[in-house]
């Protein structure tokens, strides 16, 4: 079979995504009924983070052994990954040991570096450009409480950042309409704006972007590496916050999204969050689900 990676969601194609999303759910239920399906005995994977994690190392750790394969942590400390040994050096070495590599990194290239050189599949779990495992747990949420996310309307309320610009690769995908709402100066990148220009709408109001909307997602307005702007930003981002108030004005059964970790009080309410529009936990569930089935995909399990 051909090698494939997953470095953005656009490594899918539609049918596959859809596809991809209905294995999830069905994986979810072999859990919820204590099914013991193990494709992966004797399968390694190796997960290579430059940066902190608490859902993205346990999602594909747990699904990893409950596939009854295994899983290897290597932490900055632990390799020569960007301390000596070339990354090209580093994919070939990986390559012939393991099965798949994750890696959450800072820099796009790096992985793109990665996977270039690597002959197993490598997995994007987070750069500074996107973060497509979000986005299936995401989509897979939606679809288990609504069904089919075409032709609907995400509202993105916050910075344009690489959650963001995952969601803008769905809506190219999905085909749904996604109103993106930043402060001037924290818009997404301005490429990926333009390929997917037709499902998008930006603006600087969050009140127009939540508008009739049918989930409405926001994220830390700092995140990692971005410490010291903390304080800059909570200024820029003053009238981002999902409340009670800006939830109103999207429809009435609206789901409230948010990738995690959250702040309480900085982008979004206790209200909000610990409300009953908010699907927050099932996201998080649904990374074990759906990452489990992008390993199956990627590692041509048989069914």
């Amino acid at each position: 079979m051909k090698l494939r990676h997953f470095l953005t969601l656009m490594d899918l194609n539609h049918a596959e995504l859809t596809g991809l999303l209905q294995r999830a759910i069905e994986l979810k239920t072999m859990v919820k009924r204590d099914e013991h399906y193990e494709p992966l005995h004797g399968k390694v994977l190796a997960m290579i983070f430059d940066k902190s994690s608490t859902r993205t190392r346990v999602s594909f750790q747990t699904g990893m052994a409950q596939l009854g394969g295994t899983s290897l942590f290597l932490a900055p400390r632990d390799t020569h990954l960007g301390r000596g040994e070339p990354i090209e050096d580093t994919a070939r070495v990986l390559s012939r040991m393991v099965n798949a590599v994750v890696i959450r990194t800072h820099a796009h290239a790096t992985l793109e570096a990665f996977a270039a050189h690597a002959s197993v599949p490598v997995i994007n779990a987070l750069t500074d450009m996107y973060h497509p495992c979000q986005l299936l747990a995401d989509l897979q949420t939606y679809t288990e409480r609504c069904g089919d996310i075409r032709g609907r309307t995400v509202a993105w309320i916050g910075d344009g950042n690489n959650v963001c610009h995952s969601w803008i690769n769905a809506a190219h995908l999905m085909d749904f309409e996604l109103r993106i709402a930043t402060p001037r100066g924290y818009e997404p990148n301005s490429a990926l704006l333009e390929r997917s220009r037709k499902h998008l709408v930006l603006t600087h109001d969050p009140a127009e972007a939540v508008r009739d909307a049918d989930v409405v997602v926001t994220d830390t307005w700092a995140s990692m590496g971005q410490e010291n702007e903390k304080s800059r930003r909570e200024h820029d981002f003053a009238g981002f916050l999902v409340n009670q108030d800006l939830m109103a004005r999207a429809k009435a059964d609206a789901l409230f999204m948010h990738c995690l970790p959250a702040y309480r009080g900085c982008e979004v309410t206790p209200e909000v969050i610990d409300g009953p529009q908010s699907v927050v936990w099932d996201e998080a569930e649904n990374r074990l689900h759906s990452q489990k089935a992008l390993l199956e995909l990627l590692l041509n399990v048989r069914r």
